[in-house]
């Protein structure tokens, strides 16, 4: 049983709303963490053929009996639950922590959250293990830091973090992925096997489910180009061209696999009034497992040389950073990429309550002034405090007045 950094949080929004929902991508461990925050709570899954049918032939029965206190695992094979669910939290709408309920790879589980259980419910993400999460660590202070710090103490704050997590264990994970399941193996062969069998399934039972009319061939294809673009600026013609479908094929091919939680899309920032900013889509693979499987690199040292190597270390690193703040009590989160039309790049801007904080990535550790032009005109030019340059160097260095760099083993 390893320690989720979401825990704590599941449980403060169980004393605050009467439905929390988990979401994320399948076999992430949803629901051995609900079983873990809940463990008296009565736990059904809707996968397994007699709780489908205990609940499906007559959901207000099954409510009678079972009005509050129980884990409602996998909803969206159950779409019209939803409604069901709204009435009968409506009956007692004062009462609070009644229902947890987990969904994965399915818009019908977020439509249904929104649309039916809207006000009723907290929707919280469970992504595959963070580092600090597999070495059973607790979650580095630089996500406090960023969400609580007084501005004219952060900088002070970060200068001084300590890391539990050795660069060696950030490297091995970068490389691995978090998918918990063969990661606790610890089975070379066993974890082959299980990406093989994760990326099947996913095209033949939840793609397949859930579009019906979607070419699958087409899809598969589009799924392996894909690995080779992952934090690319994407030219969705191009992508068109290359699989022989439309622009607009391309574009609803990345709307289901962001919602389908494999591949996150960064939009655009745009709130830079001085400069003229580039609306191309960027994205990428949430698991960086799963995109060195997809590219067959079998090996750290394989990947250190493969041209993908600064580009999926760049995705591992925004993706470690948003499973951090998602674990905090910061709301209302804002994540970009940002791009001039005169080729300035910043790599993530984090957007929240606290601010605006660039994070530009370098899978080196030299760090040359050169490289620190567009952040620093970024930060001039929306009168942003601070900036942060993630790399593989050995301590923390204030880098320019307002530009700190942080060790990736301190995320």
């Amino acid at each position: 049983m390893y320690f989720r950094n979401i825990t704590s949080k599941i449980s403060k929004l169980l004393k605050i709303f009467p439905v929390v929902a988990i979401i994320g991508p399948r076999q992430c461990g949803k629901s051995t963490l609900a079983q873990m925050v809940c463990p008296d709570w009565k736990y059904f899954d809707l996968e397994r053929p007699s709780d489908f049918q205990l609940i499906s032939s007559d959901e207000e029965f099954f409510f009678q009996n079972y009005p509050a206190k129980i884990i409602i695992d996998e909803a969206q094979q159950l779409p019209q639950l939803f409604s069901t669910l709204r009435s009968v939290v409506d009956d007692q709408r004062s009462v609070k922590g009644r229902f947890l309920i987990t969904g994965s790879s399915s818009p019908e589980i977020i439509r249904g959250l929104s649309e039916s259980l809207a006000g009723r419910v907290a929707t919280i993400e469970l992504s595959p293990m963070k580092c600090n999460e597999l070495v059973n660590q607790s979650l580095p202070d630089f996500y406090s830091i960023l969400v609580n710090a007084e501005p004219q103490n952060i900088q002070a704050e970060l200068l001084a973090l300590t890391s539990p997590i050795s660069r060696e264990q950030m490297i091995s994970q970068w490389f691995s992925g978090g998918y918990p399941e063969p990661l606790l193996a610890d089975d070379k062969e066993f974890y082959y096997y299980w990406m093989d069998n994760y990326i099947q399934n996913y095209l033949d039972r939840d793609i397949r489910k859930l579009f019906p009319r979607l070419n699958i061939q087409n899809y598969h294809r589009f799924l392996q180009l894909l690995s080779n673009l992952s934090c690319h600026h994407l030219v969705q013609s191009d992508i068109a061209k290359s699989i022989e479908i439309s622009s607009s094929t391309v574009k609803d091919y990345l709307d289901i696999i962001h919602n389908t939680f494999l591949w996150r899309n960064l939009y655009s920032f745009e709130k830079n009034k001085k400069k003229s900013v580039q609306k191309m889509p960027k994205g990428f693979f949430r698991d960086s497992g799963l995109l060195h499987y997809l590219l067959k690199i079998k090996s750290h040292e394989d990947l250190l040389v493969h041209p993908i190597a600064g580009f999926s270390f760049e995705s591992f690193v925004i993706e470690e950073i948003i499973r951090g703040l998602q674990a905090t009590s910061a709301t209302n989160l804002d994540y970009y990429h940002y791009r001039t039309r005169d080729k300035a790049e910043v790599d993530l801007i984090i957007d929240g309550f606290f601010g605006v904080i660039p994070v530009e990535v370098k899978l080196g550790v030299i760090i040359p002034k050169r490289s620190l032009k567009s952040m620093t005109v970024l930060l001039d030019d929306i009168n942003a405090p601070l900036g942060i340059v993630v790399n593989n160097s050995t301590s923390i260095e204030r880098l320019t007045e307002k530009i700190i760099q942080i060790p990736v083993n301190y995320l």
